[in-house]
């Protein structure tokens, strides 16, 4: 066409057009993206590794990482710290000969309580001091792993097809291991090659409700304690701990597969029921002699254990009702003890791993004690006498102190929150309480660390968000201009950086009007104009917190929901981790309330903040406490929320554990045969007639962490009230719906529901 003219109109026209199409031609292209790829293989964020350590003599770091041929396969690998080449030890096709992995009912619990859904090599231990072998169990049996100078070099240690070998721990010197076996505490001699030594029982008399040196559900589940014994550091005696389920309730659990259906039993204590009774006791490996630990009168739970460098043994217990949290001595090994802290709150006391012996200022003649504490408002570490109780402040951080690290007896490296809880940054103090931020801090990012024996080097892992954690080593006292080592990893895939989401900090208050919540939004990438729906993602419960400038899981799923065209919003309530004393007991008696109101309060705050939002086109998506959040926010006449979905959600608390709901919620009875209103009150059962816009349950059946029965429940009560609903359930899978395939159908299953719920 050589020429051509347009109307006045066709102009008019034109004029109006040319701003969006001048957008569009310099706009930077949308990467496509799909779930397939978002929950492919290999993993977008490369394959991370997990367990990450540094070797007793300082000179390798090891780690768990995902096989190049499966993702959902732990491998064991290591590379040398001063730099260097990554280097598989072993796999567990190296070791198995062709056999398949196999693990009983209780190693599968015992890996859901630490949260690993991957098979093979799934933990493992540096043993002894010489940094040149290192023990994992596989399969029911164990094996030792030397680095030797012809490589390294797997021994197994045990070949019982029948009872397998739990929770391994080596000695001190690195010459015995001990593990559970059939209940019982078993030690193994190293010294003899081979066939690894002889074993032989420390322990006699466990039945199926009785059973030595292994955590209890509530401990491993509630209270972060996986292990149950515990070797004195001279290697000559083993604290252990006894455990008695024989009045702890029977759950069944029908574990519904497609094929089948296998009914298991486990000793679950519901909130108001019957706890295990544990018991402590000191074991000599000598001769299995045997001491016990009698517990303060008021202890319900042993929430952490172990020895003083002097050979002491001490134990923290806490109450029931967890107010209190006791540590307590035993001179000589023996009792009665002597109650050395004595932590309380009103609402309940956080139990850590902060306890550490200060070598480097004596206090009454012993070590000093560092110890944490939120007596202040806000998580502070202190030193303590450990003969008089009396305390000094070390700390004064602006926010809480996450954790201690490591200390060399003069400095102490913690790690602190900044920026309002969003992040987390490495710290240094003296004991005269000067304090320094270590080397590489910046705004935006999420810092934490491991410390080598003497804590002159770190295991640092930095993340960020849209940027996967990356490990460095890192002198605590590094001298000026010296860099981290790098340790080279997984590079991520190109990808990510092309799709990794760009959030908007937006300001949202509470309920109260007052509070201010973290809160990120995620803006549409579809090019469509107008306004869009929103995905909001919040967990809501306490003892977390998902919104914050660390690397995020969802981070990929997000930016496929950007491009589907939902705006994407993300959102801590109050009762979320991070934050001072205040805001952190805001669940007190109060599930399914102020974490609720805040949620709606913020839903209705978006659209004055963000422009674009269709405020009824909202929707919600959590998981656990979160499924609890989405299905309390749909049984509400006044939710502002179009639709939601709920993953593995408790539904009534009174079916789940003792010493999480009544941390939060206290005991269920009001001492007049009913319930107290803090359960009634959260009894989504009791709202079922209240659902009146669509709402996706989703549940696996072999769930033994918020159980089956949490759905079963709600699923009668809608039906009876005769109110419609969506339900998807997963045959024989767990509280995390593990493996590829059944994550693709959720997902895929999620999106039909918010395409159909959300459409205009």
């Amino acid at each position: 066409m050589t020429a051509y003219r347009l109307t006045s109109r066709l102009l008019a026209l034109a004029a109006a057009l040319a701003p969006v199409f001048a957008t569009a031609a310099t706009a930077t292209p949308v990467t496509p993206l799909t779930l397939e790829r978002v929950l492919g293989d290999p993993p977008l964020q490369g394959r991370l590794v997990r367990q990450a350590e540094i070797s007793p003599d300082g000179a390798w770091v090891s780690y768990l990482r995902p096989s190049e041929t499966d993702s959902e396969q732990l491998e064991l690998w290591a590379q040398p710290a001063a730099g260097g080449a990554p280097r598989k030890l072993v796999s567990a096709a190296d070791v198995l000969g062709g056999r398949s992995q196999q693990l009983t009912e209780a190693e599968r619990m015992a890996l859901e309580r630490k949260r690993i859904s991957q098979g093979g090599i799934t933990g493992y231990q540096w043993c002894g001091p010489s940094g040149k072998a290192l023990l994992f169990p596989l399969s029911g049996d164990l094996y030792l792993v030397r680095l030797g100078d012809q490589g390294p070099k797997a021994q197994r240690l045990t070949n019982d097809d029948q009872v397998p070998e739990q929770d391994p721990t080596c000695s001190p010197d690195g010459r015995r291991i001990a593990y559970v076996k059939g209940g019982e505490l078993w030690v193994q001699s190293l010294d003899k090659e081979g066939d690894g030594g002889v074993a032989r029982a420390l322990t006699q008399g466990a039945t199926e409700t009785r059973f030595w040196g292994l955590a209890e559900f509530i401990a491993a589940e509630e209270l972060s304690r996986q292990r149950g014994y515990w070797w004195s550091p001279d290697g000559k005696q083993l604290l252990a701990l006894n455990v008695d389920e024989r009045d702890v309730p029977v759950k069944t659990r029908a574990q519904i597969f497609s094929d089948r259906t296998t009914m298991t039993q486990q000793r679950y204590p519901g909130a108001g029921e019957n706890n295990a009774r544990v018991t402590a006791w000191t074991l000599q490996v000598a001769d299995g002699r045997m001491t016990p630990l009698p517990l303060p009168s008021d202890a319900e739970y042993i929430a952490r254990a172990g020895w003083f460098g002097d050979g002491t043994p001490w134990l923290q217990t806490l109450t029931r009702d967890q107010h209190k949290l006791a540590l307590t001595e035993y001179a000589h090994g023996a009792g009665p003890g002597r109650t050395v802290i004595d932590e309380r709150d009103p609402a309940w006391v956080e139990v850590h791993d902060d306890l550490q012996e200060i070598a480097g200022l004596t206090l009454s003649g012993q070590p000093a004690l560092l110890w944490s504490s939120e007596s202040s408002g806000r998580r502070q570490l202190v030193l303590v006498d450990r003969r008089t109780g009396e305390r000094r402040p070390l700390t004064n951080e602006p926010e809480p102190v996450a954790h201690r690290v490591c200390s060399d007896g003069r400095t102490v490296v913690y790690a602190a929150a900044r920026d309002r809880g969003r992040s987390r940054e490495l710290f240094a103090i003296d004991l005269d309480g000067t304090s320094r931020v270590l080397d590489g801090a910046q705004p935006r990012q999420w810092r934490d660390a491991r410390g080598d024996g003497d804590c002159a080097r770190l295991l640092v892992t930095r993340g960020a968000w849209g940027e996967p954690p990356a490990l460095s080593l890192q002198a605590v006292n590094a001298q000026a201009g010296a860099k981290p080592v790098a340790l080279p990893g997984d590079a991520p895939d190109a990808l990510l950086a092309r799709i990794a989401p760009k959030p908007q900090v937006v300001d949202i208050l509470a309920a109260d009007g007052r509070t201010p919540l973290n809160a990120l939004y995620f803006a549409p990438l579809d090019g469509k104009a107008g306004p869009h729906p929103v995905i909001t993602m919040a967990y809501g419960g306490p003892g977390t917190s998902t919104t914050n400038w660390n690397w995020s899981r969802d981070t990929a799923l997000i930016a496929y929901w950007q491009r589907r065209g939902y705006g994407v919003f993300t959102l801590d309530t109050r009762g979320m981790q991070n934050r001072d004393r205040e805001f952190t007991r805001a669940h007190r008696l109060a599930f399914g309330a102020v974490d609720v109101n805040d949620l709606f309060a913020a839903v209705r705050q978006l659209p004055k903040q963000v422009a674009g939002v269709d405020p009824k086109r909202i929707g919600f998506f959590g998981w656990s406490y979160g499924g609890f959040l989405a299905e309390r926010a749909m049984l509400d006449a006044d939710t502002p929320l179009a639709s939601a979905v709920a993953v593995a959600p408790p539904t009534d608390w009174t079916l789940y554990d003792t010493a999480y709901t009544e941390r939060y919620l206290g005991m269920p009875q009001d001492g007049k045969g009913g319930q107290t209103d803090a359960y009634r009150q959260s009894n989504l059962v009791l709202r079922a007639k209240l659902l009146g816009k669509p709402l996706l349950i989703v549940h696996g059946t072999a769930d033994d962490n918020v159980l089956f029965e949490h759905t079963l429940r709600l699923t009668e009560a809608l039906q009876n009230e005769a109110r419609p609903f969506e339900l998807m359930i997963y045959p024989g899978k767990a509280h995390g719906i593990a493996g590829r395939s059944a994550k693709l159908h959720l997902y895929r299953t999620i999106d039909a529901f918010f395409a159909k719920t959300l459409a205009r």
